[in-house]
């Protein structure tokens, strides 16, 4: 600008003239979306849309596969051509010009899968890198591709393009960034059809199905539009996370320091005399060992005996799963440490941490809420080159420090805008939308079990809101049927996670959907657990059945169709027998429980009649309905087909209706 005015008054204009068209230059420049870029994949056998932006009337040409495509930009800006429909194949390049020329390669045609939903369709290969470094180490699939879309949200509406991304192919290093459900999910159809298979990943942990709704597809819930109108209001949205930020900070309580922490000697140096520890077992949560109602900090600590073989060279310590964060620190030196209670521990030692003989082993563990401590049921050693030393048994403790309780009540909440009514759907939904897919694919769930009536409405309302979205008819919509989960109650009794299992269940209603029943590939102890290839295999099933057309395959377990009252017994009929119904581990049927009009259930006897179950009990000599693994986990579940795939849990009485 200072040029300008030191130039003589026929240069300025010039100089004026030459930043007007520069900027116009840049501003008429063809841009694509994300999803548009090198190494994606292209739906085959459709009309592939390709889109993006450009000047108001600016000319663009796509050249792609010996065929030229012409359009002009809209007045808004807004550019798109339909692909003529292609034959699965690749690599190719696609050139795109407008004033500017686009070059994208390494381009494949083949069938495209959105998946989405919350952490257990998150979690990458490389968090089960342990139980599955076999198929990491050989993936070798240039035609499975993968797009993680980064977590967005957009409150004001649906945004234009997704916030980042790259397309990446399943190779040693890239695959441990995908999602491991859609991985195995994707390389069984590929291994069956060799068709190439591109996955669009949009998901969150912890997320409810809500925020992945659109404002349209939520008009017949009015408490989720009220909360999208409310959350337009930035001022607000702001004001409110202001506020509940001063409240939590203003009702921190104040507590000591830990005093593992600010003693001359610290806890984890080995220097340290421990005096007034206690003895505790791991793994095992401190509240059922004699520590009541503690939030806070406590300590572990245990010597232990290392053989000189397994000294001095790298080492791996598996410390299960801790509630809540925690920090390992082994012979004084901090070695790892988790924030938050979910991921495994797995931590790495480097060469010359361990000694032979005694070595410190330390633990600092917070606990926020609930029982604090080490999850049973998990992995707990040292390991070195295949040779293990158990953690697991009696240690030390001391606590720490204490939290004072907090009262939480009459607190403002923050607005946590990840959870909030279309959210997730506006920044990293909608802008793909364009993109023409195969199918979607959707595990979640665990974020909505605490209302599975209103879940039961949402869900087939997303599967509806998702097909208006895309214009392509009844897309093929492959969900998960929640695991079993949390403690074995060994007594008939009520669930939301069975009422959430029934809500997927009824969803089969909605046309061109299918469900995957993941019963017994659950653990107790664990919302992630670490079976993710039978998931990403049960999907694939029934993918091949829906989608590609493999009518006899049985891809599914039995499902309940009808039942009937005989003679004190009631026999119930199945879909999806296969070859026959069977008991998976050779035992009993268990997990069947029958009861009269008093809806009072008890176990019952059961045996398989065929492809039929009969069904009775001597202490209900009128029964009126019927349920089978009706509970949050009903660990042992045993009604398979003789395809080895589960049963789906199913109650007769949900509509209070008596059977005939």
């Amino acid at each position: 600008m200072n040029l300008c005015k030191k130039a003589p008054a026929g240069l300025r204009l010039l100089l004026i003239l030459f930043v007007c068209l520069n900027a116009l230059a840049a501003q008429s420049k063809v841009k694509l979306p994300q999803l548009v870029s090198d190494g994606m994949v292209l739906q085959r056998d459709a009309k592939t849309k390709i889109w993006g932006w450009a000047a108001a009337g600016e000319k663009v040409t796509v050249a792609f596969k010996g065929k030229t495509y012409r359009t002009a930009a809209d007045p808004q800006g807004n550019w798109a051509i339909a692909l003529a429909s292609m034959k699965a194949g690749g690599p190719f390049t696609m050139d795109i010009k407008g004033t500017n020329q686009l070059v994208l390669k390494d381009i494949w045609i083949g069938d495209v899968y959105l998946v989405s939903g919350q952490s257990n369709m998150v979690h990458q290969m490389a968090l089960h890198n342990i139980t599955y470094a076999q198929d990491i180490a050989t993936a070798n699939y240039p035609q499975i591709r993968h797009f993680w879309i980064p977590t967005a949200t957009n409150l004001a509406g649906p945004a234009k393009d997704l916030p980042a991304g790259s397309w990446k192919w399943a190779n040693p290093q890239d695959v441990n960034n995908f999602s491991a459900v859609a991985y195995f999910f994707a390389r069984k159809l590929y291994n069956e059809y060799k068709i190439p298979i591109g996955l669009i990943n949009a998901s969150v942990g912890g997320t409810p199905i809500e925020a992945w709704m659109s404002e349209e597809g939520l008009k017949s819930f009015p408490e989720k539009l009220a909360a999208i109108q409310k959350n337009l209001d930035t001022s607000y949205v702001n004001s409110t996370k202001r506020l509940a930020l001063a409240a939590a900070i203003a009702s921190r309580p104040k507590t000591e320091q830990d005093k593992g922490l600010t003693g001359t000697l610290k806890w984890f140096d080995p220097s340290y005399q421990p005096k007034n520890w206690r003895p505790i077992n791991v793994p095992g949560y401190w509240e059922d060992q004699g520590i009541k109602d503690l939030n806070g900090v406590v300590w572990y600590r245990r010597e232990v005996e290392i053989p000189a073989s397994m000294a001095g060279v790298p080492a791996k310590v598996f410390l299960g799963r801790i509630v809540d964060a925690d920090i390992l620190f082994v012979n004084g030196k901090d070695v790892g440490k988790t924030t938050y209670q979910y991921p495994q521990r797995r931590y790495s030692l480097p060469a010359g941490t361990l000694k032979p003989g005694k070595n410190l082993f330390v633990v600092r563990v917070t606990n926020n809420g609930g029982k604090g401590g080490f999850v049973p049921d998990k992995p707990y050693f040292i390991e070195v080159n295949g040779t293990k030393v158990d953690l697991k048994g009696d240690w030390q403790y001391k606590v720490g420090e204490v939290y004072q309780p907090v009262n939480m009540s009459g607190q403002l909440a923050a607005i946590n805008e990840q959870n909030q009514p279309a959210a997730l759907y506006n920044a990293m939904v909608a802008p793909a939308i364009n993109y023409t897919i195969k199918g979607i694919l959707w595990y979640q769930g665990e974020s909505n079990a605490g209302n599975p009536a209103e879940y039961k409405k949402l869900l087939p309302a997303l599967i509806s809101d998702w097909r208006s979205k895309w214009k392509q008819g009844n897309l093929p919509f492959l969900f998960v049927q929640l695991p079993n989960f949390m403690e074995v109650n060994y007594l008939p009794s009520e669930s939301n996670w069975a009422l959430m299992r029934e809500a997927a269940l009824q969803t089969l209603t909605v046309p061109n959907t299918a469900m995957a029943v993941t019963l017994g590939l659950g653990e107790w102890n664990d919302i992630h657990p670490d079976n993710k290839k039978d998931v990403g295999e049960r999907l694939a099933l029934a993918a091949q059945k829906l989608i590609y057309g493999e009518k006899k395959l049985v891809s599914s377990g039995s499902l309940y169709q009808s039942s009937k009252l005989e003679d004190g017994k009631i026999t119930v009929s199945f879909t999806n027998t296969g070859s026959g119904l069977v008991s998976h581990d050779g035992e009993d049927l268990s997990w069947f429980a029958i009861a009269g009009a008093d809806k009072k259930f008890v176990w019952a006897k059961a045996k398989i009649d065929g492809n039929k179950v009969v069904v009775w009990s001597e202490e209900v000599p009128d029964p009126k309905y019927v349920r089978y693994a009706w509970a949050d986990n009903p660990d042992g579940a045993n009604l398979y087909n003789k395809e080895g795939l589960p049963a789906s849990p199913f109650r007769t009485d949900a509509d209070g209706e008596k059977l005939p």
